[in-house]
């Protein structure tokens, strides 16, 4: 049979856009739908049917099917061969064989055709609401925002949030506040559950996760943690009290919630509804002292001191001064009452007066307070000294020995070792021989010009014989070296006084070694001797030229005179 493609693509699109149903799931009703209806038709719910759905090719094809058997035992499940190839001819059936019988919606009564869309519109509701469920339920504690859409001023109001609405409950209003249509509204979602109607989203302006979710949404601080909200309690449109922590030791948590000037705290009051009063929030410094967050707890009223239970029960008698008895149990008792919610103590509350007479034995805030300073000190230093002393080593714990790593050699390593050793050796010894080599070839360079300066000295004598030993001879030799004095010189003062000066330094010198002169002797022959005394002679004749005498005459006139 074919349908309308066009029509039935439009309503899925809009049910997938409105209502957040994909296209399959919508086809996979319809499906279920027909086929529900089809065997109401056929009479029975155990028929064997087959519905193909081919929304591309526009198709609606419906098919009860039998059992193709010899013997038919039900006639509503079977058909025999013969009835099967007698019905159609197109087809040889056999034993086991599954006989297809078609059928169409202008069969169906109008009757069934309501039924089948009644439960199209169920299926899409069930599929709806289970979508709701799987989106929400991530959503649960977290803040949404919706428009007002009808509004019952005694049951409450419904809310639109997108894709499906909710409804809010007058008992979860803030107070009596009012709500209009159109009007955009925050509620915070306290739960999602399945019911048999299906999905159900519970929503809140009165629950404390409510003012929780605002705390969060304006104060930077707790939205990026370095503020915790320990605890909350709240009688919505009337009074609440938080009680805040910092992580953090230079933030003050109360500080930071109420802003410069009440700037931040403001914010979050005026979001709390449009009633005649307005709701009042209390910030509390949470401690783990408990006397010290007792009594801070009802805040506003001042505190004298306060006596805890130590008998095991949670109760705690706070004292105050007579004149602030009202203000600390408040209006209808909501003071006092929050004050026990928030910190889950049961609290009295007596008069100094009232205390006295009940011989009652408490602390004061101030000695509460010293004493709390005092143990934080200690807690401090306590932490410092377990970090000067090293933490507890585990049983059969070794201690790490010191590790000596052997060098690591390989081959190409040891031969170059090798090489450089005796390169080394070679070239220490190769400087050892080319001194010694050095030292001998100087001895013998030295002997061989004695040999030559002695033979050119005498060659005329081949054989000497002598009584003098060699000392003697080395120092008759040194007396001829001194050159004689010639009758031409004139007596250089500056010479002599030079060669005082000389004598002078040699005298102040450090000794010298002598040397053995019968082992030596004189390298100079007594024609050079005499050779160089004449250079030297000549030279002092040229020095002498080179002065000028007449510069002196004076001197040698006074002299005469």
């Amino acid at each position: 049979m074919e349908i309308n493609v066009n029509a039935i693509k439009k309503a899925l699109e809009e049910i997938e856009e409105t209502r957040g149903i994909s296209r399959d799931v919508s086809v996979q009703i319809l499906k279920d739908a027909f086929a529900r209806g089809f065997r109401k038709q056929l009479g029975g719910d155990d028929a064997e049917i087959e519905i193909n759905f081919d929304l591309d090719k526009g198709i609606l094809e419906m098919y009860q099917i039998k059992n193709v058997v010899k013997e038919v035992e039900d006639d509503f499940l079977e058909i025999s061969v013969e009835d099967a190839n007698a019905e159609d001819k197109s087809k040889k059936y056999h034993e086991g064989d599954k006989f297809y019988i078609p059928a169409s919606i202008e069969q169906m009564s109008k009757t069934l055709v309501l039924s089948i869309k009644s439960a199209v519109r169920q299926k899409i509701s069930e599929a709806e609401k289970n979508y709701l469920l799987e989106t929400f339920k991530d959503k649960i504690g977290t803040m949404i925002t919706g428009v007002v859409e009808r509004v019952d001023d005694l049951r409450g109001a419904d809310i639109n949030i997108g894709r499906t609405s909710v409804f809010l409950p007058k008992s979860q209003m803030i107070g009596d506040e009012k709500l209009y249509p159109r009007d955009s509204i925050k509620l915070f979602v306290s739960d999602v559950i399945m019911t048999p109607k299906g999905a159900k989203i519970n929503v809140s302006r009165s629950n404390e996760g409510f003012l929780a979710a605002l705390f969060n949404e304006e104060i930077h601080e707790i939205y990026d943690g370095t503020i915790l909200i320990k605890s909350i309690a709240r009688r919505a449109g009337e009074r609440s009290k938080v009680a805040v922590y910092s992580l953090d030791p230079s933030v003050d948590p109360a500080g930071a919630c109420i802003g410069p000037n009440g700037s931040r705290i403001q914010k979050i009051v005026a979001q709390l509804g449009n009633g005649t009063q307005k709701e009042k929030i209390d910030i509390i410094d949470y401690s783990d002292n408990l006397a010290l967050y007792i009594m801070d707890s009802l805040k506003p009223a001042p505190v004298v001191g306060i006596a805890l239970n130590t008998d095991g029960e949670n109760t705690a008698t706070v004292v105050v001064k007579d004149e602030s008895l009202s203000l600390a149990i408040g209006k209808r008792g909501i003071n006092v009452h929050l004050a026990c919610k928030l910190t889950g103590v049961d609290i009295k509350i007596m008069t100094e007066e009232q205390a006295s007479e009940a011989n009652l034995v408490f602390q004061s805030f101030e000695e509460i307070q010293a004493l709390d300073l005092q143990n934080r000190a200690k807690k401090a230093e306590k932490e410092q000294e377990k970090d000067k002393i090293l933490p507890t080593l585990p049983e059969g714990y070794v201690a790490p020995q010191e590790r000596v790593y052997e060098e690591e050699t390989n081959d190409f390593d040891e031969s170059l070792l090798e090489q450089s050793e005796k390169e080394e050796i070679l070239a220490s010894t190769t400087h050892r021989d080319i001194k010694e080599d050095v030292e001998v070839e100087s001895e013998k360079e030295e002997e061989a010009e004695v040999e030559e300066k002695v033979e050119t000295a005498a060659p005329a004598i081949q054989k000497v014989t002598t009584t003098t030993t060699l000392e003697d001879l080395e120092k008759s030799l040194q007396e001829e070296e001194k050159p004689a004095k010639s009758k031409y010189s004139r007596p250089n003062k500056k010479s002599s006084k030079s060669k005082e000066e000389h004598d002078s330094k040699d005298e102040k010198a450090e000794p010298t070694y002598t040397k053995d002169p019968s082992k030596y002797m004189s390298i100079y022959t007594q024609e050079e001797l005499d050779e160089m005394e004449d250079e030297e002679y000549e030279e002092d004749i040229q020095d002498d030229e080179d002065i000028d005498y007449d510069e002196y005459e004076e001197y040698y006139d006074d002299d005469d005179k």
